[in-house]
């Protein structure tokens, strides 16, 4: 009876074989599932006719499936899975006495073939466990030299750490060899959470500041929170009120910024104090820049409109929630400098100027102002004048280098990101889409601009704060700037002259598309990028040979050049690197004392459908429903774009893993020294389980956040799928310690010396709405026991 049953299982597994494997052959793709099926089939026929022959049959196609799985990914344990799993199991179970008794009349208990087999198999899978291909071992041997400037030190006062980017703290209390050690110091909710009217992507990924005695940070609504450091107790706090709304695409605050105008004063003669010597400046999702008064809280009247400077003046008519503010302004010197959001591809035009505004940080009297599409008129606008629209924006925290008066500028794209047909290639506009610009700081005259996409028609917004420190790069001495992008490229580049310092070559591309479209011919590449190894059949993952067969599928039935320049089209294109790209806002961290980079990319394959509108359909909803958000809808426009993760039916993506690495760099030579797989698959979620996902397999999870180093040799990294909050060791990537938190850490942390003596480390644990990782309001601070 056992085996009547196990036949018959045999048979509809066989049959599901040949069909899914059946469309994948017609696809174009890989005929062994199908002929898989068939093999399976024969053999349940046997096992129901009560043939010995058939065990012998199912061991042939398992040695066969295990040639076949080396022959296509090698000895990767986590490609294995889709490919082994089932086939696996029900070898196992062939195997057992129950199955293999009834076949010799009760006379023998084990089939030396097909059970030698699956023992020899099991052996191996268990040799897997302790073999990884992906791991790059290495060591990064630069010395530090603690002379080096640059980077935080007691305090963290700006977004990343100073202004200029690093994401560095010369702190070491905490080191590698003690960091095991760490341990909770408190832990404060916020209490501002998600209700049902907020946006979907409603994300906690603010840094902690330390400055004036006091953490100071914003929440999703833009609540501003100040903490006593080493208790976590409240000083002050705003709340106001919360404009809910499913249209707003970011719902997040990623910083504050920190400003003493005493400090000011003291450098420039005649400056007139505040009545806020310090302040606390927040850009919020609904655009306003607000000055409070960092011991109080309260506005600081003598800004703007008491304590409030309207960003959407001079904008024109600004549709609802089309204007954002998500990154934490720049404070340089006296002045308080923002880029701005918008939402993507709502409409195809009228959508806010992507105007970079510079304020006096005491006044909040318009001091400058960088129009791309004007950007030889810095002067500030004048009162009824509007800005033009539907120009690139910035919307990442800008980056400064005080001691040459440059600020960096990290242009993205202008709304629609995926269509190009309307553009004007000789226009001020073009020049400046996905450009790193360098401006004065005192007056916002343009220096130099680095274009990092030609042509953009993925969204390869430059999304990262640029870094800036000086390297001795083959050793010459050389002011760098490095810009993360999108694509996965790090152009390192003279932040004087915006000249490469590491080389750039212009690749040839696909030119071929839809009508109308004006395609770049070339596409820089950096020699130091991280841009992901081309896709190929075989790289379709999933965790049963069925999702795995329908990602193949569904690979086929996609254009894919083989490059993260596809273009998109009507039938839909595979893009690899995906508008979530390789490096997003948490940017990267650099080691200044050590002229060492860490960067956690990531890899995540989309997909791209362009859908036609004519004047009949221009203002007509052409994938999404009333009652949703409408972007990416491009009313008004030749076309919508539809953009979707390639995940499987189950919810998982359908690339194989790793999805998130970590590398370490050494900047002197440009050399990636090691790389890592970073998270695991634990408190994932997924749409085969009713909870998160209870084991932690270490496949390399996607990190959305940024890394913090530190000069006791270590890398901070929260920021993975999977609730986990983690110390690396920065000259080799060895996982030195890791806690759980109760929601994700989709931040940045930071660190600061207390006024106890001790080092801190800090950080937002949230969670992220898109990624869909546990949700929370937590900031949690640690220090050595």
């Amino acid at each position: 009876m056992i085996n009547k049953i196990t036949s018959i299982i045999m048979v509809i597994f066989a049959i599901a074989l040949i069909y899914m494997g059946g469309q994948l052959l017609l696809a174009g793709g890989s005929a062994f599932y199908a002929l898989m099926g068939v093999g399976v089939l024969l053999s349940a026929i046997l096992l129901m006719m009560n043939k010995r022959s058939a065990l012998t049959l199912y061991a042939l196609l398992m040695w066969v499936t295990l040639f076949w799985t080396i022959w296509e990914v090698g000895f990767d344990k986590w490609q294995w899975i889709p490919r082994g799993d089932l086939f696996g199991v029900l070898g196992v179970w062939l195997a057992l006495p129950w199955v293999v008794r009834p076949l010799y009349q009760g006379q023998r208990r084990f089939h030396p073939f097909l059970g030698g087999s699956v023992v020899l198999m099991v052996l191996l899978v268990i040799g897997l466990c302790f073999y990884d291909p992906l791991p790059q071992q290495g060591t990064i041997n630069t010395p530090r030299n603690a002379s080096a400037t640059g980077g935080a030190a007691e305090e963290w006062s700006a977004y990343g750490g100073t202004a200029d980017g690093q994401r560095f703290s010369a702190l070491k209390q905490i080191t590698k060899d003690n960091v095991k050690d760490l341990e909770v110091a408190w832990t404060y909710h916020t209490g501002d959470l998600r209700q049902g009217d907020d946006a979907t992507e409603y994300t906690f990924e603010a840094t902690p500041l330390k400055a004036n005695g006091m953490l100071y940070f914003c929440t999703p609504h833009n609540e501003v929170h100040a903490l006593d450091p080493e208790t976590g107790a409240v000083k002050w706090k705003t709340m106001p009120d919360k404009n809910r709304s499913y249209l707003q695409q970011h719902q997040t605050c990623r910083g504050v910024s920190y400003f003493d105008a005493g400090q000011q004063a003291q450098q420039q003669t005649g400056a007139t104090p505040a009545l806020c010597r310090k302040r606390i400046f927040n850009a919020t999702t609904d655009a306003r820049l607000l000055a409070l008064d960092a011991d109080t809280g309260k506005p600081c009247a003598d800004f703007g409109d008491n304590g409030v400077v309207n960003l959407r003046a001079n904008m024109g008519e600004v549709r609802p929630h089309a204007l954002m503010q998500t990154a934490a302004p720049l404070v340089a010197g006296n002045l308080v400098i923002v880029g701005g959001s918008v939402m993507d591809n709502g409409f195809n035009n009228g959508n806010p100027s992507g105007v970079i505004r510079a304020y006096d940080a005491v006044s909040g009297r318009l001091v400058w102002n960088f129009d791309p599409a004007n950007p030889d008129n810095t002067a500030p606008v004048a009162a009824g004048a509007t800005y033009p629209q539907d120009t690139p924006i910035a919307w990442a925290t800008l980056s400064a280098d005080l001691k040459n008066g440059l600020v960096y500028v990290p242009f993205g794209n202008a709304s629609p990101d995926e269509v190009g047909i309307e553009r004007d290639p000789a226009s001020n506009t073009e020049k400046f889409r996905d450009a790193l610009v360098a401006l004065d700081l005192k007056t916002g005259a343009f220096k130099w601009r680095y274009q990092s996409s030609n042509h953009d028609l993925w969204d390869r917004d430059n999304p990262s704060q640029p870094s800036l420190v000086d390297i001795n790069y083959q050793g010459k001495p050389q002011p760098a700037v490095i810009l993360p992008t999108k694509t996965g490229n790090l152009f390192v580049l003279n932040r004087l002259t915006g000249e490469p310092v590491y080389p750039v070559e212009q690749v040839k591309v696909s030119t071929d598309g839809i009508k109308g479209e004006q395609y770049a011919a070339t596409q820089p590449v950096s020699s130091l990028n991280f841009i992901p190894q081309p896709l190929t059949e075989k790289s379709m993952w999933g965790i049963t040979p069925f999702d795995q067969m329908a990602c193949r599928t569904t690979f086929r039935e996609l254009r894919y050049d083989g490059n993260p320049w596809t273009p998109p089209t009507e039938k839909g294109s595979l893009i690899f690197p995906g508008n979530i790209g390789v490096f997003n806002w948490g940017s990267v961290a650099v080691d200044p004392q050590r002229q060492m980079l860490i960067a956690a990319p990531v890899r995540l394959a989309y997909k791209y459908n362009l859908i036609k509108r004519t004047p009949e359909t221009e203002t007509q909803r052409t994938f999404t429903k009333d009652g949703t958000p409408y972007w990416n809808e491009n009313f008004h426009g030749d076309y919508a774009i539809h953009i979707q993760q390639m995940a499987s039916g189950l919810g998982i993506p359908c690339i194989a893993p790793p999805w998130g690495r970590m590398v370490g760099v050494d900047l002197t030579t440009g050399k990636t020294e090691w790389l890592r797989r970073v998270g695991t698959t634990k408190n994932l979620k997924t749409s085969f389980l009713p909870g998160r996902f209870p084991l932690g397999f270490p496949m390399g999870m996607v990190a959305h956040g940024g890394p913090l180093l530190t000069a006791g040799d270590l890398v901070f990294h929260g920021a993975t799928a999977d609730n986990f909050f983690r110390a690396y060791d920065s000259t080799t990537g060895e996982l030195l310690w890791q806690t759980e938190l109760s929601a994700g850490a989709q931040a940045t942390p930071s660190t600061f010396m207390g006024k106890d003596g001790k080092q801190y480390v800090v950080i937002a644990a949230g969670g992220h709405g898109s990624l869909g990782t546990t949700a929370g309001d937590s900031v949690v601070a640690f220090r050595l026991k």
